[in-house]
């Protein structure tokens, strides 16, 4: 399209719309984005980056207590939240200020303003600094939505005195008492980070077992040492209504219990954010839930838009939404046919112990697999043979019988992350069991149990 201001313009300046930007200047396109919060979107802000810090600061307490039985005489510890929380957002600016920099340095255009569509090539800006300008237009050729997520809280009686995780991170003091609603991976590890800062903690979840989705092995486990590190957990137990009394929330669950606390966490999913931009303007299809219906290329129903990340609602990571991001500019602007592809994506749960995983589910594995074999471990990690710690790892290896191809990798335990990103590589790169056995393992490390497995009998 002649005439036009960019030859890409994208709405949302969270990882996979920067990145987008950043590739798609760099093979010659004129690039616009816009964003109406903060660069680098949920993960750098209120999300992964700022969650991971705090997981950090959580585990101290442990770590003060462990040091003991290594010779260290500690005296009395003491936590401020101040210093943590401040710490972080001097690291959060210093990030905007990367991001900031790898777009201009791109030769992107960044408009600070909220991004509209009025049709399948216009968009409308509406400034939203303190002197804010007057709304503009501008063209493109094609447009990119980046939108990302947002969190979602349940209606109820008092759904107003509940907070989300976006405003955990900017908390002017820790509360003494918390209830975390919901089940998923951010109830999870925030109900780690509060007990480990000292907080008494309740998770309370809906349903059989937290961590839908993920192997049902890992949830159990999961469930047994957040119990182990003075994390109440309620199942089957929806939320009906929460008060004020006096000082304090009084939350009623659906059996007629309640709970007092003093802050109530609703992590109970999030939605793509998607709302007001004007996608029906533009011809965009979306699905009930509001996510941009897209194709295997990100192309939405106009044919010149295209969407990535949270807002389609297929992997929500930040890894997966870069990969989105640079499909698009590279298919666009250097004539390539890139797709993500979506099976074993490597992922972490940064609870306490971590979880990592890679690859199908034992459940799912058994539906697809006829001769599944199941390679399982747990043990106390060697540091704790002197700490006297009762926390456990679990490993678990998933292989095809027939074929001995590793399908998957699962594990509880420190650094499990670190530990599986590794095996990712293996098992995307077909990997048998008998490469694996073939490896030598380093010794003495909880790795090397990925190595040495032998096979769980059912």
């Amino acid at each position: 399209m002649a005439g036009c201001d960019y030859d890409l313009f994208v709405l949302g300046a969270g990882s996979g719309g920067v990145r987008a930007a950043r590739m798609a200047a760099g093979l010659g396109a004129r690039v616009g984005i816009a964003e109406e919060r903060y660069l680098g979107g949920t993960c750098v802000n209120v999300g992964c980056i700022p969650k991971k810090l705090f997981v950090y600061g959580a585990h101290y307490r442990e770590d003060f207590a462990d040091a003991r039985a290594y010779g260290w005489q500690t005296g009395p510890a003491s936590f401020d939240w101040a210093t943590l929380r401040d710490a972080k957002n001097r690291e959060i600016e210093r990030l905007n200020g990367v991001y900031r920099g790898l777009l201009e340095r791109a030769g992107v255009d960044i408009f600070e303003a909220r991004a509209t569509l009025l049709d399948r090539h216009t968009v409308r800006l509406s400034d939203r600094t303190a002197d804010s300008k007057p709304d503009r237009t501008l063209t493109a050729r094609y447009l990119l939505v980046a939108t990302g997520s947002w969190p979602q809280v349940p209606r109820f009686p008092g759904d107003d005195l509940v907070v989300t995780s976006n405003e955990l991170f900017h908390l002017p003091r820790l509360p003494r008492r918390a209830l975390i609603l919901g089940g998923g991976y951010i109830a999870v590890e925030f109900a780690g980070i509060f007990a480990g800062l000292g907080v008494d903690t309740t998770l309370a979840y809906r349903g059989e077992l937290p961590l839908r989705g993920f192997d049902e092995g890992i949830r159990r486990f999961v469930l047994e040492e957040m119990a182990a590190k003075n994390v109440r957990v309620r199942l089957r137990s929806p939320i009906e209504a929460v008060s004020r009394q006096d000082d304090a929330l009084r939350c009623r669950f659906a059996d007629g219990d309640t709970v007092a606390a003093d802050l109530v966490l609703a992590a109970t999913g999030r939605a793509p954010a998607t709302a007001g931009l004007g996608l029906a303007e533009a011809g965009v299809a979306t699905a009930p839930n509001g996510a941009v219906r897209v194709d295997d290329g990100y192309r939405t129903s106009a044919s010149n838009v295209y969407a990535i990340g949270d807002v389609i609602d297929r992997v929500a990571l930040t890894p997966v939404a870069i990969a989105e991001g640079m499909c698009v500019a590279y298919n666009l602007f250097a004539g390539e046919e890139r797709r993500v592809c979506y099976e074993n994506v490597p992922t972490a749960i940064f609870c306490q112990p971590n979880i990592g995983t890679v690859g199908p589910t034992e459940e799912a594995a058994r539906q697809r697999c006829a001769n599944l074999a199941v390679y399982e471990s747990t043990f106390r990690p060697l540091k704790h043979t002197l700490t006297g710690r009762s926390e456990r790892t679990l490993m678990k290896l998933l292989v095809d019988g027939d074929d001995d191809r590793v399908l998957a990798a699962h594990m509880c335990g420190p650094e499990a992350g670190e530990i599986v990103q590794g095996l990712g590589v293996a098992i995307t790169a077909g990997a048998t069991k008998a490469d694996f056995d073939r490896t030598i393992g380093i010794h003495p490390t909880a790795a090397e149990e990925f190595v040495t497995m032998r096979e769980t009998v059912r």
